[in-house]
């Protein structure tokens, strides 16, 4: 029996959060391997380990997959989160890229200035309230199911809830103009896997904050 996934990167949320979204979802217990020291990564560039000479990386099933987004394809397609056939996985890649998009300014936040990183948020709130979260709004609307796509629980969902969270980090009400999106998260955070996930003490990482900006530039010499 194969062990279970051990995710390579430092100990915060950055790129590797939403794969530890996704294996928490589908109930797959993971290990973490925490980056400490700019020796820790250059080990793991040595050795072979990172392809592409970066992390995440993680170890599954006799493999070590780099890029985000090839790992989250394979974790969401061998536990039946990537739909039933190939308009439903597309559906699910559209609406996981404008997730991605959005969540990634967020996380580039944190290597903004005081002053840029409030200018930033106000524009990240505009994208939000304007662009995406009118978008699946529509989508749910329109189909009047419980789920984005195939009405089941898939990889689109579980990225779209982590996304939400994340822009109310931003501003708390940011939801306050989209009924269905404050429904679907009411509905998404109460899935056990989901609802195990976010109570204290799991493996989701919190904001981050000064101290762990300083270890990233650090081990990542940036």
């Amino acid at each position: 029996m194969a062990g279970k996934p051990k995710l390579h990167y430092a100990n915060g949320r950055g790129r590797m959060e939403s794969i530890r979204w996704l294996l928490a979802a589908a109930g797959v217990e993971f290990e973490e391997v925490f980056l400490e020291t700019k020796e820790d990564f250059e080990k793991l560039r040595s050795d072979g380990d990172l392809l592409f000479q970066q992390v995440p990386m993680v170890e599954i099933d006799g493999m070590k997959i780099v890029q985000t987004r090839a790992i989250l394809s394979y974790i969401a397609a061998k536990h039946n989160l990537y739909g039933k056939d190939l308009n439903e996985k597309t559906l699910i890649d559209m609406y996981v890229e404008g997730t991605t998009e959005l969540m990634g300014m967020i996380i580039s936040l944190m290597f903004h200035t005081p002053e840029g990183k409030a200018k930033q948020s106000a524009m990240i709130i505009d994208r939000a309230t304007t662009r995406y979260f009118p978008a699946y709004e529509k989508v749910l609307k329109d189909h009047g199911h419980v789920f984005l796509v195939g009405n089941q629980f898939t990889w689109a969902d579980v990225q779209l809830l982590e996304a939400i969270l994340m822009t109310e980090e931003l501003k708390s009400d940011v939801l306050s103009k989209f009924p269905l999106l404050q429904a679907f998260k009411t509905r998404i955070s109460n899935i056990p896997t989901i609802k195990k996930f976010l109570q204290p003490g799991s493996q989701r990482k919190p904001p981050p904050d000064d101290e762990f900006v300083a270890k990233l530039r650090k081990i990542f010499n940036i």
